[in-house]
């Protein structure tokens, strides 16, 4: 097996384009999901990597599954 790794810039990006198409602002899905703006904004840029916990949380925040974000996450590393 090829050495795999989870890429943040991806998981970043596929938060951010989620979050996007269902038009909520960084700040709204910050505080939906209890963690800091900055934070978030950190996530997205690939700077850092969330935690299981973080990820389930911004999932609820923007009213998807784990699953679809994973989904998004892996055809984002299928694309690189």
């Amino acid at each position: 097996m090829s050495d795999v790794f989870l890429d943040p810039v991806a998981v970043g990006e596929a938060i951010a384009e989620m979050r996007r198409q269902k038009g909520l602002s960084q700040e709204v899905v910050s505080g939906l999901a209890d963690i800091g703006r900055t934070h978030l904004s950190a996530i997205e840029r690939g700077e850092r990597k969330p935690t299981l916990e973080t990820l389930f949380r911004i999932s609820r925040a923007l009213g998807v599954s784990l699953t679809d974000i994973a989904g998004e996450i892996e055809k984002r590393l299928g694309d690189r």
